[in-house]
Protein backbone atom coordinates (compact mmCIF):
# COMPACT_ATOMS: atom_id res chain seq x y z
CA UNK A 1 0.00 0.00 0.00
CA UNK A 2 1.13 3.56 -0.39
CA UNK A 3 1.83 5.29 2.27
CA UNK A 4 -0.56 8.49 1.01
CA UNK A 5 -3.32 5.66 1.05
CA UNK A 6 -2.32 4.23 4.50
CA UNK A 7 -2.11 7.85 6.19
CA UNK A 8 -5.33 8.67 4.81
CA UNK A 9 -7.38 5.69 6.22
CA UNK A 10 -5.31 5.77 9.89
CA UNK A 11 -5.40 9.28 9.89
CA UNK A 12 -2.27 11.79 9.38
CA UNK A 13 -2.26 13.14 12.93
CA UNK A 14 -1.67 9.68 14.33
CA UNK A 15 0.60 8.54 11.64
CA UNK A 16 2.83 11.79 12.24
CA UNK A 17 4.47 10.06 15.52
CA UNK A 18 5.35 7.28 13.53
CA UNK A 19 6.91 9.09 10.69
CA UNK A 20 9.05 11.60 12.83
CA UNK A 21 10.22 8.45 14.82
CA UNK A 22 11.42 6.84 11.26
CA UNK A 23 13.19 10.19 10.62
CA UNK A 24 10.82 10.66 7.59
CA UNK A 25 10.73 7.18 6.21
CA UNK A 26 7.28 6.48 5.22
CA UNK A 27 7.68 2.61 4.58
CA UNK A 28 9.24 1.91 8.15
CA UNK A 29 6.46 4.09 9.65
CA UNK A 30 3.96 2.40 7.93
CA UNK A 31 5.58 -0.56 9.58
CA UNK A 32 6.58 0.45 13.03
CA UNK A 33 3.08 0.99 13.19
CA UNK A 34 2.01 -2.58 12.13
CA UNK A 35 4.72 -3.84 14.58
CA UNK A 36 3.11 -1.86 17.43
CA UNK A 37 -0.55 -3.11 16.41
CA UNK A 38 1.33 -6.70 16.63
CA UNK A 39 3.10 -6.17 20.18
CA UNK A 40 -0.38 -4.98 21.88
CA UNK A 41 -2.26 -7.76 20.43
CA UNK A 42 -0.10 -10.10 21.83
CA UNK A 43 -0.02 -7.86 25.45
CA UNK A 44 -3.45 -8.07 25.48
CA UNK A 45 -3.30 -11.74 24.75
CA UNK A 46 -1.04 -12.25 27.80
CA UNK A 47 -2.90 -9.64 30.20
CA UNK A 48 -6.31 -11.01 29.48
CA UNK A 49 -4.60 -14.71 30.33
CA UNK A 50 -3.23 -13.08 33.80
CA UNK A 51 -6.82 -11.15 34.88
CA UNK A 52 -8.45 -14.84 34.09
CA UNK A 53 -6.26 -16.47 36.24
CA UNK A 54 -6.12 -13.86 38.74
CA UNK A 55 -10.15 -14.04 38.82
CA UNK A 56 -10.27 -17.89 39.39
CA UNK A 57 -7.54 -17.75 41.87
CA UNK A 58 -9.59 -15.19 44.11
CA UNK A 59 -12.86 -17.17 43.35
CA UNK A 60 -11.40 -20.19 44.18
CA UNK A 61 -10.01 -18.66 47.71
CA UNK A 62 -13.15 -16.87 48.54
CA UNK A 63 -15.48 -20.18 47.85
CA UNK A 64 -13.70 -21.74 49.97
CA UNK A 65 -13.78 -18.97 53.10
CA UNK A 66 -17.41 -18.03 51.95
CA UNK A 67 -18.96 -20.40 50.10
CA UNK A 68 -19.40 -20.59 46.00
CA UNK A 69 -22.03 -17.36 46.17
CA UNK A 70 -19.77 -14.96 47.61
CA UNK A 71 -19.83 -12.39 45.13
CA UNK A 72 -23.03 -12.08 45.01
CA UNK A 73 -23.58 -12.46 49.12
CA UNK A 74 -20.64 -9.99 49.73
CA UNK A 75 -23.62 -7.30 49.38
CA UNK A 76 -25.94 -8.50 51.34
CA UNK A 77 -27.69 -7.24 54.40
CA UNK A 78 -23.97 -7.58 56.44
CA UNK A 79 -22.00 -8.71 54.19
CA UNK A 80 -18.24 -8.52 53.47
CA UNK A 81 -18.40 -4.91 51.16
CA UNK A 82 -21.23 -3.86 52.95
CA UNK A 83 -19.66 -0.72 54.32
CA UNK A 84 -19.01 2.31 53.59
CA UNK A 85 -15.44 2.14 52.66
CA UNK A 86 -16.34 -0.43 50.27
CA UNK A 87 -19.68 1.29 48.96
CA UNK A 88 -18.08 1.26 45.11
CA UNK A 89 -17.24 -2.16 45.12
CA UNK A 90 -20.60 -2.91 46.20
CA UNK A 91 -22.14 -1.00 43.62
CA UNK A 92 -20.05 -2.12 40.90
CA UNK A 93 -21.52 -5.59 42.03
CA UNK A 94 -24.86 -4.86 42.35
CA UNK A 95 -25.19 -3.23 39.14
CA UNK A 96 -24.00 -6.46 37.46
CA UNK A 97 -25.68 -8.47 39.72
CA UNK A 98 -28.90 -6.63 37.30
CA UNK A 99 -27.39 -7.91 34.13
CA UNK A 100 -27.69 -11.26 35.36
CA UNK A 101 -31.02 -11.47 37.14
CA UNK A 102 -32.44 -13.92 34.97
CA UNK A 103 -29.23 -15.78 34.29
CA UNK A 104 -27.49 -15.57 37.47
CA UNK A 105 -24.46 -18.15 38.44
CA UNK A 106 -21.58 -17.80 39.71
CA UNK A 107 -19.83 -18.19 37.13
CA UNK A 108 -22.24 -15.48 35.07
CA UNK A 109 -21.39 -12.93 37.82
CA UNK A 110 -17.43 -13.43 38.03
CA UNK A 111 -17.08 -12.80 33.91
CA UNK A 112 -19.04 -9.81 34.50
CA UNK A 113 -16.31 -7.90 36.71
CA UNK A 114 -13.12 -5.97 35.20
CA UNK A 115 -9.67 -5.95 35.63
CA UNK A 116 -10.09 -2.81 38.15
CA UNK A 117 -12.67 -4.76 40.12
CA UNK A 118 -10.03 -7.37 40.68
CA UNK A 119 -7.42 -4.97 41.06
CA UNK A 120 -9.36 -3.05 43.46
CA UNK A 121 -9.90 -6.23 45.85
CA UNK A 122 -6.41 -5.42 47.39
CA UNK A 123 -7.21 -1.95 48.38
CA UNK A 124 -7.02 -1.30 52.12
CA UNK A 125 -10.76 -1.05 52.62
CA UNK A 126 -11.63 -4.28 50.45
CA UNK A 127 -8.33 -6.14 50.98
CA UNK A 128 -9.63 -5.62 55.48
CA UNK A 129 -13.18 -6.02 54.65
CA UNK A 130 -12.49 -9.21 53.58
CA UNK A 131 -10.62 -11.06 56.23
CA UNK A 132 -7.45 -10.12 54.84
CA UNK A 133 -6.44 -13.25 53.00
CA UNK A 134 -5.89 -12.47 49.45
CA UNK A 135 -2.60 -12.24 49.33
CA UNK A 136 -2.56 -15.96 49.58
CA UNK A 137 -3.34 -16.31 45.99
CA UNK A 138 0.76 -15.22 45.48
CA UNK A 139 1.97 -18.35 47.38
CA UNK A 140 5.47 -17.58 45.85
CA UNK A 141 5.84 -14.36 46.50
CA UNK A 142 9.14 -13.11 48.44
CA UNK A 143 8.88 -12.25 51.93
CA UNK A 144 8.93 -8.29 53.06
CA UNK A 145 12.24 -6.74 53.82
CA UNK A 146 12.54 -3.61 55.57
CA UNK A 147 13.66 -1.92 51.96
CA UNK A 148 9.93 -3.79 49.90
CA UNK A 149 6.81 -4.23 51.68
CA UNK A 150 5.23 -7.01 49.52
CA UNK A 151 1.80 -6.34 50.87
CA UNK A 152 -1.32 -6.10 49.54
CA UNK A 153 -0.75 -2.12 48.72
CA UNK A 154 2.46 -3.48 46.53
CA UNK A 155 0.01 -5.46 44.85
CA UNK A 156 -2.12 -2.98 44.09
CA UNK A 157 -0.11 -0.33 42.85
CA UNK A 158 1.60 -3.69 40.33
CA UNK A 159 -2.31 -4.53 39.27
CA UNK A 160 -2.42 -0.82 38.26
CA UNK A 161 0.63 -0.68 36.06
CA UNK A 162 -1.11 -3.78 33.94
CA UNK A 163 -4.09 -2.31 34.23
CA UNK A 164 -3.19 0.98 33.07
CA UNK A 165 -1.43 -0.83 30.25
CA UNK A 166 -4.51 -2.43 29.28
CA UNK A 167 -6.32 0.56 28.87
CA UNK A 168 -3.64 1.84 26.84
CA UNK A 169 -3.73 -0.96 24.47
CA UNK A 170 -7.72 -1.31 24.51
CA UNK A 171 -7.69 2.83 23.66
CA UNK A 172 -6.00 1.97 20.52
CA UNK A 173 -2.38 4.15 22.28
CA UNK A 174 0.65 3.37 20.97
CA UNK A 175 3.14 1.29 23.18
CA UNK A 176 6.43 1.04 21.44
CA UNK A 177 7.52 4.52 22.00
CA UNK A 178 9.37 6.53 24.58
CA UNK A 179 6.32 8.40 27.21
CA UNK A 180 5.42 11.33 25.97
CA UNK A 181 7.97 11.63 22.66
CA UNK A 182 8.28 10.50 19.35
CA UNK A 183 10.92 7.93 20.09
CA UNK A 184 11.49 4.31 19.72
CA UNK A 185 11.78 2.94 22.81
CA UNK A 186 10.08 -1.04 23.50
CA UNK A 187 11.00 -0.09 27.80
CA UNK A 188 7.53 0.21 28.67
CA UNK A 189 6.22 -3.00 26.94
CA UNK A 190 9.27 -5.28 28.19
CA UNK A 191 8.68 -4.07 31.82
CA UNK A 192 5.04 -4.53 32.16
CA UNK A 193 5.36 -8.46 30.63
CA UNK A 194 8.24 -8.93 32.82
CA UNK A 195 5.73 -7.95 35.71
CA UNK A 196 2.80 -10.06 34.53
CA UNK A 197 5.51 -13.14 34.59
CA UNK A 198 6.44 -12.16 37.57
CA UNK A 199 3.19 -12.35 38.80
CA UNK A 200 2.58 -14.89 37.43
CA UNK A 201 5.24 -17.30 39.07
CA UNK A 202 3.74 -15.60 42.52
CA UNK A 203 0.70 -17.44 41.86
CA UNK A 204 2.56 -20.68 41.49
CA UNK A 205 1.64 -20.86 37.35
CA UNK A 206 3.35 -22.25 34.63
CA UNK A 207 3.33 -19.27 32.06
CA UNK A 208 5.58 -20.63 29.65
CA UNK A 209 3.24 -24.01 29.28
CA UNK A 210 0.20 -21.87 29.34
CA UNK A 211 0.99 -19.21 26.90
CA UNK A 212 2.67 -21.80 24.89
CA UNK A 213 2.20 -20.50 20.91
CA UNK A 214 0.93 -16.96 22.10
CA UNK A 215 3.77 -15.37 23.55
CA UNK A 216 6.11 -13.86 21.05
CA UNK A 217 6.11 -10.59 22.85
CA UNK A 218 10.10 -9.97 23.34
CA UNK A 219 10.14 -11.43 19.54
CA UNK A 220 7.93 -8.35 18.57
CA UNK A 221 10.06 -5.83 20.97
CA UNK A 222 13.24 -7.12 18.89
CA UNK A 223 11.60 -6.11 15.13
CA UNK A 224 10.68 -2.84 16.69
CA UNK A 225 13.64 -1.67 18.73
CA UNK A 226 15.63 -2.75 14.91
CA UNK A 227 13.27 0.00 13.35
CA UNK A 228 15.13 2.46 15.42
CA UNK A 229 16.91 5.35 13.10
CA UNK A 230 20.99 4.65 13.23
Amino acid sequence: MLYQDFENTISAPRMSRYLRACNGNSRKAMTLYRKNLKLSQELFTVISCFEIALRNRTNVLYSNLYGEHWLKESVTDRGIFDNHNCRHTKSIILQNLKKTTNLYSPAKLLAEMDFGFWRYLFAQPQFHAAGKHLLKIFPAKPTSTPAIQYNHSYVFNQLGKINELRNRIAHHEPICFQVGQSVIDTTMARQHYNLIIQLFQWMTIDESALLYGLDHILTVCNEIDSLLPS
